[in-house]
C-alpha cells in the first residue's frame, strides 16, 4: 500500500517559536498518518503567493492575508481551521489613566497610536470599526503609525509594543492593538502598561486561518483537517507546541467573522 502524500504547509517566521511549534505538530501529524511538512516565508505575501503558484498546499494565514487571497481568488478559497482564539478577537484602544472617552467621538483631535498598517488588529480594523461608530479617525485624529514589522501583519507584536510606549511616554493619546496582546503585555509586567486604561473595545470578529484553494484535493483536505480538529491540549506531548502558538483548541472555522475586515479592506484599500 502507497503512503499517503505529503500535505505541505506555508507559514511565516515572525518568530524563533515557530520553528518549534512547526516541528512538533508534523511530527504529529505524520504520527496519526497524515505527513505533513512546512516552509517558512519572510511575509504573508510570499506565503500567499506560494498557496497561489501551488508550492504549498495550505498557509496559515492572518485575517489580512486570508481576505486579500480570497478577493484575488473570488472566494475561491476553502478554511480548513483556526484557533479558539481566533474566533473571538477583538481590538481595544488605551489611553492613559484618567484620559478615557465615553464615545468614539471624543476621540476627535487626539493622537492616535496604530500599528503597522498591514495589521488587521492594530491598524485596519480599529480605523473600520471607529468609522462604524462615528469617528473618522483618518480625518478626526492626528495618526501616528508605527509600520516595524511590515509583511507580518503585527504577528510579532512589536509595532503594538511601541503603541503601548507611545501612549504611556505622552507621544499619542490613545493607542490601538490586539486584546490578546494587551493581555500578554499586562501579565508579562510590562511597566508601559502600569499607567495606562482600556477605553474602548471593538466588536469580536476571526483572526488567523488554514486557507487551502478550492482545488486542494477534498480528501485531503478531509483527511488533515480532521487530524488537526483532534490534536488535544491534554496530550502532553502537544501542550508545549499548543501553547506556544496560543491555541487549547482547533475549530473548523467558517466565513462569518471576516465580514467586517472584507469590508474594511473595500473602503480603505491599504497596502496589504
Amino acid at each position: 500500500m502507497s503512503s499517503p502524500p505529503q500535505t505541505t504547509v506555508a507559514a511565516v517566521a515572525y518568530h524563533p517559536r515557530v520553528v518549534t511549534i512547526w516541528e512538533s505538530f508534523c511530527e504529529y501529524f505524520r504520527d496519526e498518518g497524515c505527513p505533513t511538512d512546512y516552509v517558512l516565508y519572510s511575509s504573508y505575501e510570499r506565503l500567499a503567493q506560494a498557496v497561489l503558484e501551488q508550492t504549498a498546499d495550505i498557509g496559515w494565514n492572518t485575517n489580512t492575508a486570508f481576505v486579500a487571497l480570497d478577493r484575488k481568488l473570488g472566494e475561491e478559497t476553502r478554511i480548513l481551521g483556526m484557533r479558539d482564539l481566533d474566533a473571538k478577537f477583538a481590538t481595544v484602544i488605551v489611553t492613559r489613566h484618567g484620559e478615557a472617552f465615553d464615545t468614539p467621538s471624543q476621540l476627535a483631535g487626539r493622537r492616535l497610536a496604530l500599528g503597522s498598517r498591514d495589521s488587521g488588529h492594530a491598524a485596519i480594523l480599529p480605523l473600520y470599526y471607529l468609522r462604524e461608530q462615528g469617528l473618522d479617525a483618518r480625518s478626526a485624529c492626528p495618526l501616528l503609525r508605527f509600520d516595524t514589522d511590515l509583511g507580518k501583519h503585527g504577528d510579532t507584536g512589536d509595532s503594538e509594543l511601541r503603541v503601548v510606549r507611545a501612549v504611556a511616554e505622552g507621544a499619542a493619546d490613545a493607542g490601538a492593538l490586539a486584546d490578546a496582546t494587551w493581555a500578554r503585555f499586562r501579565s508579562e509586567g510590562l511597566a508601559a502598561t502600569g499607567g495606562l486604561e482600556v477605553a474602548w473595545r471593538s466588536p469580536t470578529y476571526y483572526h488567523c486561518n488554514f486557507t487551502a484553494l478550492s482545488s486542494f484535493d477534498d480528501e485531503r483536505a478531509a483527511r488533515w483537517q480532521a487530524c488537526l480538529l483532534a490534536m488535544s491540549y491534554d496530550d502532553p506531548r502537544m501542550r508545549p507546541a499548543m501553547t506556544l502558538e496560543g491555541v487549547r483548541r482547533w475549530l473548523i472555522g467558517d466565513r462569518s467573522g471576516y465580514a467586517s475586515l472584507f469590508a474594511a479592506l473595500e473602503q480603505e484599500r491599504p497596502t496589504v
